[in-house]
């Protein structure tokens, strides 16, 4: 029979979640994105250290707990935090079978992980988006190969990158503040890596911290400094993470929100509001005047063809699910590694030496691809349902802090 509500105590259930998440990090090195909760709840897990079948039998032990736990009557907040923590924890388990060699689909895998159906799309969709930038580039031939030679006349010469990165950021911070109270003392540290899968990450410290990673493996092109700026900064993963331990962990006491399990619906929220929030932050043209005034020429690039790059930059962004595409064709098979990057060349326009770094993603992170396009797109339709459209800046960014500040799935969004 369902455990009687009469204001839902969730408290043992959440740190039992913790600690499993915690668990669940000493098998696999890429699960526990960032942890900022009690140090000795950390101690206890390293000194435990479970297996990965007694973590299963606990995952599904509490999964079932929280299925039989009544929330009817509360108020909507402690109905998101309920199925938040029930989603969490039997996407867990399904972590936990990977790793104990389950095989799944591509699209088994990402419903499963991240509450959410990625849509597909055949080849002549990809073939007619990149018929439409080919029409706007110059040059004649193979489209792919003369967009490469077109976007290099657009790279961040190295030594100019911290300025312009720093430049980005700055702004990002500054317009985001207009709209969000951001928590006393927030700051970020930006370090440049190298010989990584992904070309920017953000570890979050706790305290209002990050570390911001920016990969400098490949040139980067203009548009990745603000993508960069505002997908890891603000108002993107840094303003997430800040704003979850502000609302929910110090002012609700929530503890599972100190912990950040990477392969979990968490990650189709966090992914889609750090894409979608850089249109929050330069919604229309603004970002186009933003980068004509002042990032072009921090980078030494001719801010007069800023308006066509960003003509061309738009076209190339629809061309964003080509990417699911080939890690579906690769992870289920149908597709050698060798295609994959061919087709990540053809249809998502980069480089071969780019297209090769998002295979070695794809083997590590396999369907979180989805979380960055459907992700954003998920949250968009959101936020715009509910009236935050491009003309109503007070209310779009009303939602979008609401939701940076919230326990919403994915499968909530729609």
């Amino acid at each position: 029979m369902p455990i009687p509500s009469q204001r839902t105590s969730l408290t043992a259930p959440s740190e039992e979640y913790v600690r499993l998440v915690l668990s669940v990090g000493l098998h696999d090195p890429d699960y526990v994105d960032a942890y900022y909760g009690p140090p000795e709840w950390k101690s206890d897990v390293d000194l435990d250290h479970p297996s990965l079948e007694a973590i299963a039998k606990r995952a599904e032990a509490l999964a079932g707990d929280l299925r039989r736990t009544s929330v009817d009557g509360e108020e909507e907040l402690i109905r998101l935090r309920h199925r938040y923590l029930l989603r969490q924890s039997e996407a867990l388990g399904v972590r936990v079978s990977m790793l104990q060699g389950r095989k799944r689909t591509f699209d088994e895998e990402a419903e499963a992980l991240y509450d959410a159906v990625p849509p597909t799309f055949p080849e002549e969709h990809f073939a007619s988006l990149l018929k439409s930038v080919g029409d706007l580039l110059p040059g004649s031939g193979e489209i792919p190969a003369r967009y490469q030679a077109y976007s290099k006349r657009f790279i961040i010469p190295r030594d100019r990158l911290d300025r312009v990165f720093n430049a980005a950021i700055a702004e990002g911070r500054r317009r985001t503040a207009q709209h969000v109270a951001l928590p006393a003392g927030d700051d970020f540290s930006l370090e440049y890596v190298t010989g990584k899968s992904w070309s920017g990450y953000n570890w979050y410290k706790g305290g209002g911290h990050s570390l911001i990673q920016m990969n400098v493996d490949f040139p980067i092109p203009i548009d990745r400094a603000v993508d960069l700026a505002c997908h890891e900064g603000y108002p993107g993963h840094h303003v997430y993470n800040s704003l979850l331990e502000e609302h929910l962990v110090r002012e609700q006491g929530w503890m599972e929100f100190s912990v950040y399990a990477l392969f979990s619906p968490q990650s189709l929220i966090a992914e889609g509001t750090a894409n979608f929030g850089i249109e929050m932050a330069f919604p229309g043209d603004e970002r186009v005047e933003f980068e004509k005034e002042i990032l072009f020429p921090l980078a030494g690039l001719p801010r007069d063809e800023a308006a066509q790059y960003y003509r061309v930059h738009a076209l190339v962004q629809r061309l964003a699910y080509a990417g699911n595409e080939a890690a579906r064709r690769y992870l289920d098979g149908k597709i050698s590694r060798e295609e994959a990057a061919r087709w990540l060349e053809k249809y998502a326009l980069m480089s071969p030496e780019r297209a090769q770094q998002r295979t070695k993603f794809f083997d590590t992170y396999r369907s979180y691809v989805i979380n960055y396009n459907l992700g954003q797109d998920l949250v968009r339709g959101y936020i715009e349902r509910l009236g935050g459209t491009i003309d109503q800046p007070a209310r779009r960014w009303q939602l979008f802090a609401g939701l940076l500040s919230s326990p919403r799935m994915p499968s909530g969004l729609g």
